[in-house]
């Protein structure tokens, strides 16, 4: 009678201990809309296993790459709402997409914001024989041209591109637009004199500057970036108006709780704040950055009506 007594309470001690072991391997995936190996992947593998142990669950990366990010838009967007699947996503298929486009196979609606994850500052680069030392010697090169000047991007309506036509509009050069498909093939065609000048994430770019194969010349963002204290921002060079952040942040399901929500954004934000992802991330170029849901939900209201009174203005298709 007293061993069965004990297994009886050996039994139901195991049962007590069960729903702690199933919260730690329950599984969140953290849906990226491009393939591995990109900035956005790496600032996804690079929280992925911190945030997992501030959420007592397991944080995978999910890769889901194709049709300039609907496909893991609609992904997330059917998803569950209860926060076992969340987008990482960067400005342009949450901000951009939804104004170039008439038609998309999403829409911001179907989704909360959780937190701002990092900022990218946008970095104007030239070849490193390009007589300009600044954006704004560059600029005045540029305006005494008899030719358009090329500039790279990484295709219509990214954001490289827009920051080209901030450019363009705040200062009336003479600016051809030269779309790639990737940065890759950009940046090698800046290093070999094909084309003028590139806008790029910091991240992308911070290593061929440090090399000395490519010129920083200007920041397209309100301060300076801590990885390149030298490198002036444009309105600190007397050019005001090319304010470009291609910003990272973290969405969920519509209708998952709001107390999910607040129990999400207070994990991103302590994994932004432990020195080992916060160190990572600065060293990379990218600044974390995070915040609350209603300021991420005033940031993505502000910078949805700044690009797109950008695409109108410059009569910006996607067709080009």
């Amino acid at each position: 009678m007293l061993r069965r007594i004990a297994a009886t309470f050996a039994f139901a001690g195991m049962l007590a201990a069960a729903p702690a072991s199933t919260a730690q391997d329950k599984v969140v995936r953290l849906v990226v809309a491009f393939p591995p190996g990109g900035p956005v992947d790496f600032v996804a593998r690079t929280i992925a296993e911190p945030l997992g142990r501030e959420l007592n669950e397991r944080v995978i990366v999910d890769n889901k790459p194709g049709a300039n990010g609907a496909i893991a838009a609609q992904n997330v967007a059917q998803s569950a709402p209860d926060g076992t699947t969340l987008w990482l996503s960067s400005v342009g298929a949450v901000a951009i997409n939804p104004v170039l486009y008439d038609k998309l196979a999403y829409d911001m609606t179907e989704f909360a914001p959780v937190s701002l994850v990092v900022d990218n500052n946008e970095l104007l680069v030239v070849n490193s024989d390009n007589p300009a030392n600044d954006a704004a010697e560059f600029v005045a090169n540029a305006r005494k041209s008899s030719q358009p000047v090329a500039i790279a991007s990484t295709g219509i309506g990214s954001i490289p591109h827009l920051a080209m036509e901030q450019l363009a509009a705040a200062t009336k050069a003479n600016l051809l637009h030269v779309p790639y498909k990737g940065a890759a093939p950009a940046i090698t065609d800046v290093i070999g004199g094909q084309v003028a000048a590139f806008f790029g994430d910091v991240p992308g770019l911070i290593g061929f500057v440090k090399s000395g194969k490519l010129k920083a010349l200007g920041i397209a963002a309100p301060k300076r970036n801590p990885m390149l204290p030298d490198v002036r921002t444009f309105s600190e060079q007397g050019l005001p108006g090319v304010d470009t952040d291609n910003w990272y942040a973290i969405f969920a399901p519509a209708k998952t709780p709001p107390a999910v929500i607040s129990a999400l954004n207070e994990a991103v934000r302590k994994t932004l704040a432990t020195p080992a992802v916060s160190e990572k991330l600065l060293s990379s170029g990218a600044v974390p950055s995070a915040s609350s849901p209603q300021d991420l939900a005033a940031v993505l209201k502000r910078d949805t009506e700044k690009w797109g009174k950008l695409i109108k203005a410059q009569k910006i298709t996607p067709e080009g």
